[in-house]
């Protein structure tokens, strides 16, 4: 049974209450009790962030008003976590709700039993939260359930209000044509060259092994999402040339040192690993190496990808969104086998993004320029 609750958006800020609470007894013994409960029915948000809280819903995650959905959120999303829950209750649909911290302490170490369980029952599900280091299991248990009942989910982990007024407020169904466009394009391409005027100029040879894989924000029936969404990536067979990050780097070092222009980190990659970092900033240089020099792979490029978020006008500091952005974007580390079809792992997987791409691709016929100065070229 549905119920009717006034709301009052208000402007962009913390929020002052968590969500149902649960039966101590459900949980498991490692796990705190649930704190006090407030309905996310009830917790007022922001007018802005109802855009794009329908687009989740409706466009990107197509709830029908016959289905069940898990929504999981956290103390730092409840507005956010309020506005997808208004939502699900336009459409009519069952769903329930659960706040992390009212189920066990932060950083999770497993998901909470009673997630999981709901999880079982439900053909959709959202996972709007705040990152917290050292969650990667919990997360994996939770993606686990999902891609096992073949479930569409919505992956909005990072998630920020100012997310909910830029990246997710796009059009997804042009995305998703633009998205489909280039990837076709590239399963025909053998290579990949890219140059930006801050000094980026690589060469990324394809591996016809490894899948290319398209995240428009369009989550269809057995796949799950980053939203707002707007890529395409595969892993590459081997990239050589420096990559100039002008833009961002993925956490922890997006937080650390936010967007790069005016320090940006010079990496010559050789034989898809990395040579050599430069920064003025010593400390986000020293940093960067650190991070990448944690395993055997966490130095070699493991995601190439092309950003297709039309909606996305610049970068945030905040990778969720600022690796949609139309250009390139590489990541060291983990190469996310299981989509890509790469056999190798890491434990890191770091992001980094450029600025003002001009992009080629290749094969033995020639070259086909799909971008320039960071503006598709691509025929309407």
């Amino acid at each position: 049974m549905t119920i009717a609750v006034e709301r009052h958006p208000i402007e962009p800020g913390p929020g002052n209450g968590i969500a149902a609470a649960r039966d101590a007894a459900l949980q498991p013994a490692s796990e705190a009790a649930p704190k006090a409960a407030i309905d996310l029915r009830a917790i007022p948000f922001a007018a802005e962030y109802t855009a794009g809280a329908r687009n989740a819903v409706t466009t990107c995650l197509r709830v029908e008003p016959t289905e069940k959905v898990t929504l999981i959120t956290d103390e730092s999303c409840l507005q956010i976590a309020a506005s997808l829950a208004s939502e699900l209750e336009r459409i009519g649909c069952e769903w329930n709700g659960f706040v992390l911290e009212s189920l066990a302490p932060r950083p999770l170490t497993a998901m909470p039993g009673i997630v999981l369980d709901d999880l079982e029952t439900s053909q959709a599900s959202i996972f709007a939260v705040a990152t917290q280091p050292n969650e990667l299991r919990s997360r994996m248990q939770m993606t686990d359930v999902v891609n096992r009942r073949r479930m569409r989910h919505a992956h909005m982990a990072g998630i920020t209000g100012e997310i909910m007024t830029q990246g997710m407020r796009a059009d997804f169904n042009e995305i998703d044509r633009l998205s489909q466009a280039v990837l076709d394009k590239l399963r025909e391409a053998t290579y990949i060259r890219a140059t930006t005027p801050a000094g980026t100029d690589i060469h990324a040879q394809l591996d016809p092994a490894f899948r290319w894989f398209k995240t428009s924000g369009i989550i269809s029936p057995g796949r799950w999402g980053n939203l707002p969404g707007g890529a395409c990536f595969t892993a590459p067979g081997e990239v050589n040339g420096v990559f100039v990050v002008d833009g961002v780097a993925g956490d922890p070092l997006s937080k650390r040192y936010g967007l790069l222009r005016a320090h940006p980190l010079t990496i010559a990659i050789e034989g898809n690993r990395i040579k050599r970092a430069r920064s003025i900033n010593q400390d986000l240089e020293r940093d960067f190496w650190d991070l990448t020099h944690t395993d055997e792979n966490s130095d070699r490029v493991g995601e190439l990808a092309i950003g297709t978020n039309l909606g996305v006008e610049r970068l945030i500091g905040n990778m969720l969104q600022d690796e949609k952005f139309p250009g390139i974007h590489i990541a060291f580390g983990d190469p996310y086998g299981a989509h890509t079809g790469a056999t190798w792992k890491s434990s890191i997987h770091i992001d980094v993004v450029g600025l003002d791409f001009s992009i080629w691709l290749g094969d033995a016929h020639g070259e086909e320029q799909i971008m320039r100065a960071g503006l598709f070229t691509l025929d309407s």
